[in-house]
């Protein structure tokens, strides 16, 4: 009985330890089982997701896409491809001087509705004989008039021209944006008639930078070109004079220059608000009129400011006379106004210069016989001068 007893305790103990065997086992499988559906669950998941977000992505693309190519159709209608042929002297190989026929061609957009085009003033050469613009459409017009250009000195590249006889058509205006307002990374696109050839080519990118100088070579000499914005959408040799805008389809610059020597991807435009004052002037009077100050000047930085121990890093500083180089022209508005060599002017009627903004392009928004007030510093102390803005002497 005894050993009955122990077997059947045995047997018992056995029984036990198999069940409790299988209830842990039961338990793992069903936390493994746990794991294991939510790793797919996840899984599946993070592919919905993944799907839903690359949907997402190309909906976006998509949506610029269609953005951009609506902007071009409607900004298209005010983008004119610009040909000029102009007479120039060449000398033979004996010394002798012939006259030869060259022909150029650039860009241009409508400014209002009775046929004024802005453009560059490299776009229109000194003396060009004749000019004639094609429309979007492929209408070629012959009789336009070259209503004026800033002198190769200034570092305003601007033209102005004007459509005497649309032949029925309606010209279409470019609505003109505010180019303060544009920020570095905004998407920019740029319209003109790439290399002379390709009428109102499309190119994209973004606003890469501002306040940019750069050398500009033009009928024989080299100019200095200030406070460009830089992009990397393509602008060509040919887009000189087109519009640059911004994804609301407003004007925000002018294209100008391009960066040769083998870099890549570096334009260069004039923002619009620079040639504000000129538009202005141009549709009120049917002149170029190009307001001046009459100072000699460099813009101050951090780097010029610590050199020469001014007391702002940021302005216009009215460098020292030199021989044949006067700090302030005789007679000019700066002269009248009572302006001296080593002022530093910091605003112009209250807009700071700054990386942003020369001096040339503040005062390139007003108008002649505009009175403007600027805030000059003399001695470190600051004042107020009032100066009243002239036309720019033609030489």
């Amino acid at each position: 009985m005894a050993e009955e007893s122990k077997s059947s305790g045995i047997i018992k103990s056995a029984l036990t330890r198999a069940q409790l065997l299988i209830v842990i086992g039961t338990f793992l499988l069903s936390i493994s089982a746990g794991f294991v559906g939510g790793w797919l669950g996840a899984s599946s998941q993070q592919r919905q997701s993944g799907t839903i977000d690359t949907s997402q992505a190309r909906q976006l693309v998509l949506n610029e896409s269609q953005a951009i190519s609506n902007i071009a159709k409607e900004v298209g209608q005010s983008v004119v491809s610009v040909n000029v042929i102009s007479e120039t002297t060449a000398t033979d190989f004996f010394g002798f001087g012939r006259s030869i026929t060259q022909a150029s061609a650039g860009t241009g957009f409508i400014i209002s509705e009775d046929g004024i085009v802005l453009t560059n003033r490299h776009v229109i050469p000194e003396g060009a004989g004749q000019v004639s613009v094609t429309l979007s459409d492929g209408t070629e017009l012959e009789d336009v008039e070259v209503i004026g250009r800033t002198n190769s000195s200034d570092p305003l590249d601007i033209a102005f021209l004007k459509i005497k006889d649309a032949k029925g058509k309606q010209l279409k205006p470019a609505q003109l944006g505010e180019s303060a307002q544009v920020e570095v990374g905004s998407r920019v696109i740029a319209i003109g008639n790439a290399l002379g050839q390709f009428q109102n080519t499309v190119t994209t990118g973004v606003l890469s930078g501002y306040g940019r100088s750069v050398e500009a070579y033009e009928e024989g000499g080299a100019e200095t070109l200030q406070n460009l914005f830089q992009t990397d959408a393509a602008i060509n040799q040919g887009n000189s004079g087109g519009p640059l805008v911004d994804i609301h389809g407003q004007v925000i610059a002018i294209n100008t220059a391009v960066v040769a020597g083998g870099a890549e991807n570096i334009g260069f435009a004039i923002p619009i608000d620079d040639a504000k004052g000129l538009i202005a002037s141009v549709l009120e009077t049917g002149k170029l009129q190009r307001p001046y100050l009459g100072v000699r000047y460099v813009q101050v930085t951090d780097d010029y400011a610590y050199e020469y121990n001014l007391s702002v890093k940021r302005g216009a500083y009215i460098v020292p006379a030199q021989p044949g180089q006067p700090s302030i022209l005789q007679d000019s508005p700066a002269a009248k106004a009572g302006l001296k060599e080593k002022d530093i002017i910091t605003k112009v009627a209250g807009e700071t210069i700054d990386e942003k903004r020369s001096l040339v392009s503040l005062i390139g928004r007003h108008k002649v016989g505009e009175e403007v007030t600027l805030t000059v510093v003399r001695d470190g102390r600051e004042q107020e001068v009032k100066v009243k803005l002239e036309a720019a002497p033609e030489n």
